[in-house]
């Protein structure tokens, strides 16, 4: 026959025991002392504690025969107590403790030991609670030996005093609270308007604040276009309009009046068609000039026109032409000769007028407009074109761009404010 083995396990851990032997020698007086019933708090939980000590689990055999290697076979524990193997005795002893405990048994030994932890916290808990209502009780009977019965009446009367103060209160509160509410009511009907009138105050706010963005946009756009203005206006004022409209400079050894070049040399000979409209230019200056300071000349009528310019002699129905188209010197129309001497007399008439107008001006080259010279350090050039060298005609128109340089810069500072105009006008034609 072949020997069996039964494990049992622990309850909470569910892990192998090994029992020890002096179980299965239990004494009948022993087993009734076990099967007595155990004090349990039922206050306590010690299923919290425990983690559920409730779930029992059979005993188990270990059997080497059969098919299966330590295989597990179930006891059943319907038998009776006589004759029965140790496992049983064990089953019936375990099944004892636990139906006398909330504690399902067997238990191994580190389980058993938390199991005690747990009971001492408890029951130094319990001690303590059990402590503090003896000492609680002992102040209730000491009380209630002082207390005296006039003494309850007395307090009695005070708190339906005080019960009825409280009630009087209590009742304006609650007038005061409907007060409140009413009040409450009002204002939040008062806080809904002026919500409204915050949302449309809002709406206008950005829509002014839209419009002063606006306006301070065009301010300042028009702060800018003023200040431009001033700037290019201040910038006007300073300019010379004579010498911007005629530029008048040099090119080498000949005067230029914007850019046509005025005057010969044997070595560097000029187009007429060019010395035609330089002579345009400064006719159309010497007009201009003229105007601006309210100049009549005597004599002559400068008449600008291109590079076919003239003069006309008053009184005698004479034009003299302010051009020439070339030749032999010694052939040459003493007309164009006769225009520029009267171009320079004119010119000489600026000094004259300006003296009477009480604004003296001199010349930096003197001027002899009777004999059509122009003096330099002592020595006079003629501007007459025939009988003369280029060199000393270059040299007298030269120097009288120079003059006309000057009286275009002392007309412009002198007579700021006055009109300028550049036409001449259709009675000149």
């Amino acid at each position: 026959m072949t020997e069996e083995r039964v494990c049992f396990t622990c309850q909470r851990c569910s892990q192998p025991l090994a029992l020890d032997d002096s179980f299965s020698n239990i004494s009948e007086h022993e087993k009734a002392e076990l099967n007595l019933p155990l004090h349990s708090n039922t206050d306590v939980d010690l299923e919290s504690q425990m983690t559920s000590f409730d779930n029992y689990v059979h005993p188990f055999r270990l059997s080497e025969s059969g098919n299966g290697v330590n295989g597990f076979l179930l006891i059943s524990d319907e038998e009776d107590d006589t004759s029965l193997p140790s496992h049983k005795i064990y089953t019936h002893l375990f099944d004892a403790i636990s139906g006398n405990s909330n504690i399902d048994h067997p238990l191994c030994e580190e389980c058993a030991d938390y199991m005690m932890e747990i009971m001492e916290q408890e029951i130094e808990m319990k001690q303590t609670d059990l402590k503090d209502y003896e000492e609680y009780l002992k102040r209730l009977e000491n009380d209630k030996k002082e207390l005296k019965l006039g003494d309850l009446e007395k307090e009695l009367a005070e708190l339906k005093a005080q019960e009825a103060r409280f009630l009087e209160e209590l009742e304006s509160i609650n007038k005061e609270e409907q007060e409140l509410k009413k009040a409450i009511a009002e204002q939040k009907e008062f806080a809904d308007q002026l919500e409204k009138n915050e949302k449309k105050y809002y709406k206008e706010h950005a829509k002014h604040s839209r419009d002063l963005m606006r306006i301070e946009d065009d301010a300042r756009s028009l702060q800018n276009s003023m200040n431009f203005t001033s700037t290019h206006l201040e910038k006007l004022k300073n300019t010379n309009v004579f010498n911007s409209t005629f530029h008048i400079w040099h090119k080498g050894h000949f005067g230029t009046i914007n850019n046509f070049c005025l005057g010969r040399l044997p070595l560097v000979p000029v187009a007429w068609s060019e010395i035609n409209a330089a002579w345009g230019q400064a006719a159309l200056l010497l007009s201009a000039l003229a105007r601006k300071i309210n100049l009549t000349f005597d004599r002559y009528r400068v008449v600008p026109f291109g590079n076919h310019s003239r003069i006309e002699v008053i009184g005698k129905q004479q034009e003299l032409p302010l051009y020439g188209n070339g030749g032999v010197r010694y052939l040459w129309d003493t007309k164009f000769d006769s225009a520029m001497v009267a171009f320079l007399d004119c010119v000489q008439q600026f000094q004259d007028e300006l003296a009477k107008q009480g604004k003296p001006f001199v010349f930096p080259y003197r001027i002899h407009s009777t004999k059509g010279k122009i003096e330099d350090n002592g020595i006079c050039y003629s501007i007459k074109f025939a009988y003369n060298r280029d060199k000393n005609w270059n040299r007298a128109v030269v120097l009288m761009f120079t003059n006309l340089t000057w009286l275009s810069g002392y007309v412009n500072s002198k007579y700021l404010d006055e009109p300028i105009y550049l036409e001449p006008k259709k009675e000149e034609f």
